[in-house]
């Protein structure tokens, strides 16, 4: 049994596809089917189950699947702790951020990282929340920062920041003095909004705080992109809700005013999540550290 092999078939069982694996291992389809299929071959098992969907394993697949995460986790670990003769962790790790977080989280988090794990390798992928939650289960992501996610036994949940959301309109033509004065979120319903798409965070924490209050959003437009967002609110085509942050870090901070939103005040929550059950390497949990310390100095402050 080849060790490859075995990574090349957890993979393909952890995503449910043959095409999902072969991109996340960068390897062409045909020997990425011809690998696993060797395997079959070796054990004399039908490992998977394949149809139009993807694939499922067997109860023999199920069953090298519980070994091989053990046997590519302990040879991680082993190449860990060769590293640390050398002085230093030599593992990997896969991080999914947000892009309001990526964009003052990303800079730091790498400059941290590369000083304390100079050996070790570092991967950030960006995505939305509800996207980086499905990564984490598949096993494409090791660690990801979420928003507001619900909560599941399958996570296991860290909270690192709260951010307060603030009604965000264009500058031109506004009166200065009204650049910081709050609004309820009931006046807010009066507004045509420019928002993401479901299931958002911020969107989905909006929603809910309105549905109690007995109203609804007004949605003009949804967008996925907080620069695309904040380009049409600059353009009068309606207002945002976002944080502080993504619009401090956009690339024309000076357009926009924020307004603080109360009654009641809407925060969202920026926790660090990863796989209940799942071991993690040393390297992984020293990202985990730095990930806390990180988040600590950029949002606390």
């Amino acid at each position: 049994m080849d060790l490859k092999q075995l990574e090349y078939f957890v993979h393909v069982v952890e995503l449910g596809s043959f095409t999902r694996a072969s991109d996340v291992l960068n390897i062409a389809q045909p020997a990425l089917s011809r690998q696993v299929r060797q395997l079959e071959v070796e054990l004399r098992q039908n490992l998977l189950v394949r149809n139009g969907r993807g694939v499922t394993a067997t109860e023999a697949g199920q069953l090298l699947l519980e070994h091989g995460r053990g046997i590519l986790h302990q040879v991680a670990r082993a190449k860990e702790d060769l590293g640390r003769i050398r002085g230093a962790l030599a593992g990997r790790v896969n991080v999914g951020l947000p892009p309001s977080a990526s964009k003052i989280l990303t800079v730091p988090l790498t400059r941290a990282f590369t000083q304390r794990l100079p050996n070790a390798s570092l991967s950030i992928s960006e995505g939305l929340s509800t996207s980086m939650q499905e990564w984490l289960l598949t096993g494409r992501l090791d660690i990801a920062l979420l928003y507001n996610p619900v909560l599941t036994t399958e996570l296991e949940i860290t909270p690192l920041a709260e951010e307060a959301l603030y009604f965000v309109g264009p500058r031109n033509g506004v009166n200065a003095a009204t650049d910081v004065t709050p609004i309820t979120l009931k006046e807010i319903a009066q507004h045509a909004l420019v928002i993401p798409n479901r299931p958002n965070a911020i969107r989905m924490l909006l929603e809910t705080q309105m549905a109690i209050m007995g109203c609804k959003p007004l949605i003009h437009l949804e967008i996925d992109s907080v620069a695309a967002i904040l380009d049409l609110v600059a353009d009068g085509a309606g207002y945002a809700i976002l944080t502080k942050y993504a619009v401090t870090t956009s690339a024309h901070p000076e357009a926009y005013i924020m307004r603080p939103i109360v009654e009641p005040q809407l925060l969202t929550r920026l926790t660090m999540a990863t796989t209940s059950g799942r071991i993690t390497t040393l390297t992984q949990n020293a990202m985990i550290a730095l990930i806390k310390e990180v988040a600590e100095q950029v949002y606390l402050n």
